[in-house]
């Protein structure tokens, strides 16, 4: 427990104002638990002229888009990302930038001891010279045996290179969750620190790795870094306990219920998204709370509460063609409070049809499942043609 003293400030005590960096750091948690709502507060406060966000606009922390309104600034959604980085992963910023390994030798770049016979298309920058001249020598026998013959002999059974280990890249497709009951128990701010540490940790050591953030919910969407940052959870909007709609997408109505549960898109756009991709291996990693409550049906958008067979059927064969795309599909289930029996059922379902992977987890275990899932999801290897 925590107790404060206020008083009044009389000029006698020590007062150290904030960094600019520390000053972000305060609103960043903010617009980490609350998305755009944050700036938009900050603009109708009497904080906007303030000098404290003047300069960290100044600093780049947050900026002035277009319309002039507050939005986040380049230096900031860097410092974010790291912090995310470095609280969830405990990776420091000095890490030396790298690359996934795997546990198969071939072409590569990182070079180990054992060394085997040279074969073609074998790099040469790999050569182990001093035991491919130890293997002409031997062939060849003492100088004094061969006359005035070359001082060494070189044929192609001599040569010797060292073994590479073989490291692959990666498309990653992130399908987090928005629907309305993400607000709760910090969940979505849980997810949202996962997905931009994720983003700071290939940017910073697997450079030759994507990774596609689409947000889920009635839905499915894109989303950019900045736009994951002012995300938050799609509010609910309508509270009968029994709902069935059918959405015409192609002339749809005035308002459509946002906050519902549409796994089956998310993947529809995560395995578009990936065949377009030419990386050696591929995978959806998605975070959820709940069972789908809304799927597609050719140019109709079906929204159902409480969860149905049918909808769970649409986003399995979906789930299945990913499998077929030769997507590895990772699901997180956020299971907060109490034990959601239909959710652990449908994610186990989901893992088996298509070999996949679930995980149980609350969230502030997620970070440490999602990176061991991330970084186990990209180890298969693909032979090459």
């Amino acid at each position: 427990m925590s107790f404060f003293e206020y008083s009044r400030w009389d000029g006698s005590q020590n007062f150290t104002p904030l960094s600019a960096e520390q000053a972000f750091d305060k609103i960043s948690e903010y617009l980490l638990e609350h998305g755009e709502y944050v700036l938009r507060q900050l603009e109708r406060s009497d904080m906007e002229d303030s000098d404290l966000l003047k300069y960290l606009v100044k600093e780049q922390f947050l900026e002035k888009d277009e319309g002039g309104q507050l939005a986040l600034g380049p230096r900031g959604l860097k410092r974010v990302e790291q912090k995310a980085l470095e609280e969830l992963f405990q990776i420091v910023r000095k890490d030396a930038p790298g690359k996934h390994a795997t546990d198969f030798k071939g072409a590569g770049q990182v070079r180990h001891e054992d060394s085997k016979p040279y074969e073609f298309g074998d790099p040469v920058a790999n050569l182990n010279l001093h035991e491919t001249l130890k293997n002409a020598f031997v062939r060849q026998g003492p100088r004094s045996e061969r006359g005035d013959g070359p001082l060494v002999d070189l044929i192609e059974d001599d040569f010797v290179v060292y073994e590479s280990e073989y490291q692959t890249s990666c498309a990653t497709v992130l399908l987090l969750d928005m629907s309305g009951s993400m607000a709760r128990y910090g969940k979505f701010y849980s997810a949202k620190k996962v997905a931009l540490a994720l983003s700071a940790l290939m940017k910073a050591r697997y450079t030759e790795d994507s990774l596609k953030i689409i947000g889920f919910y009635s839905y499915a969407s894109p989303l950019t870094e900045r736009q994951l940052l002012l995300a938050a959870p799609k509010p609910v909007t309508i509270f009968d306990s029994r709902v069935f709609l059918r959405v015409a997408l192609d002339n749809p109505p005035e308002f459509v219920p946002e906050h519902f549960t549409n796994i089956q898109a998310g993947l529809r756009f995560a395995r578009q998204h990936l065949a377009r991709t030419p990386a050696a291996n591929k995978q959806i990693i998605c975070v959820t709370d709940g069972e789908p409550t809304s799927h597609l049906e050719g140019r109709e958008l079906v929204l159902a509460y409480p969860p149905n067979e049918k909808t769970a059927r649409h986003t399995l064969e979906e789930a299945q063609q990913c499998a077929r795309a030769g997507i590895t599909v990772s699901t997180f289930a956020l299971i907060e409070d109490y034990f959601y029996l239909g959710l652990v059922n449908f994610v186990d379902q989901m893992a088996r049809v298509c070999k996949g992977v679930s995980v149980y987890c609350n969230a502030g275990e997620l970070g440490s499942y999602v990176l061991e899932g991330f970084v186990k999801g990209r180890r298969s290897r693909k032979r090459m043609g």
